[in-house]
């Protein structure tokens, strides 16, 4: 069965700060009634793509506004973040949510970010892995003690646990087939970004995995893709909105590479027109029927079992988005079970 959920970069639509962010959370409201799996919102910093820098705040905030909604940072983004003091935020947040947390943690795809925030680059990949150390020995016992290259840590009392133990189900962005050898023994969600093909290797990866520690299929964990996704009432409508705002979020996602005058890294997966971008299957705009086929070619041709829905992006108005989001879940999600 193929699940659904809301991907959200909060990039901004040029709104005041405190009306795009209520805007917001009433679409995390509808987000909810229309059933969804999931909403998980990105981390970015010192660029228009991220205006919820500090993604505990903002989910506190959301827990508040639903009730059964399961939600997340996709990610966290290690490098960035003092892990002790990230993990007593987990711990609040899981509490507040009666347990609806879920836990993205990363590296960070945008180096570019860590660079304004005073971290080196080539330091990323280590304090990531450092952090996350830090993080599992807060969950799986009540004092740290921590030696590492960069944290340390002596007699570091655990005061809080979540309310899912050990800790909330983990997510993370899979950058390739090779990455599921660290994350199945795990049973961590994994996303993936682009081509098919990259999305077919890992599930096939994961699943291989999978079964190979004796684990049964029925509690796999999820194996997701994003996509930029549109639903209005016909094709020629869906696209209009589509064209009409994903100039605004390309610029938004390619603003820190044009300041810094370095060619945008990730030009293969999103191009600069929605056109372009439903060329190479990474989005579509359309009908609900054209949608369900789109979506049911997709789950054939990578294996993936959730997909993650990036229906509001750039200049797409909260009454359009209203209604992408309730047509997809009335005339297309019942098609998936």
């Amino acid at each position: 069965m193929l699940k659904f959920g809301i991907f959200d970069h909060l990039d901004s639509n040029g709104r005041p700060l405190g009306d795009f962010l209520e805007q917001r959370l009433r679409l995390i409201e509808l987000i909810e009634t229309a059933g969804f799996a999931g909403y998980h919102l990105a981390e970015h910093h010192s660029t228009p793509l991220g205006m919820a820098a500090s993604p505990s705040v903002f989910l506190a905030a959301a827990f508040s506004r639903t009730e059964r909604l399961r939600m997340g940072p996709l990610v966290y983004v290690l490098p960035l973040h003092h892990p002790l003091r990230l993990y007593e935020e987990i711990c609040m947040l899981d509490q507040l949510s009666g347990g609806r947390l879920m836990l993205g943690v990363g590296r960070g795809g945008a180096l570019i970010e860590h660079q304004r925030y005073g971290i080196e680059p080539k330091d990323a990949g280590a304090l990531y892995h450092e952090a996350f150390a830090v993080l599992m020995h807060a969950f799986d016992s009540d004092t740290v003690d921590f030696d590492g290259r960069f944290f340390h840590y002596k007699d570091y009392l655990v005061q809080a646990k979540p309310l899912q133990r050990p800790h909330p189900p983990l997510w993370y962005g899979a950058p390739n087939a090779e990455a599921v050898a660290w994350a199945a023994p795990r049973a961590i969600n994994v996303v993936s970004l682009g081509p098919a093909e990259r999305a077919r290797a890992i599930s096939d990866r994961y699943r291989a995995e999978w079964s190979a520690l004796g684990k049964p299929a029925s509690e796999l964990p999820s194996i997701g893709i994003t996509r930029h996704i549109v639903v209005a009432a016909t094709d020629d409508a869906a696209k209009r909105i589509a064209r009409a705002a994903y100039p605004r979020w390309i610029e938004a996602m390619t603003f820190l590479w044009q300041r810094s005058q370095l060619d945008f890294t990730l030009k293969d997966i999103y191009p600069p027109d929605f056109d372009a971008l439903e060329n190479i299957g990474h989005g579509i705009a359309g009908s609900p029927a054209t949608v369900r086929s789109y979506l049911q070619n997709l789950e054939r041709d990578t294996g993936v079992t959730y997909v993650l829905c990036q229906m509001v992006f750039g200049d797409i108005g909260f009454d359009d988005a209203a209604t992408s989001l309730g047509l997809f879940a009335r005339e297309v999600m019942p098609a998936f079970g």
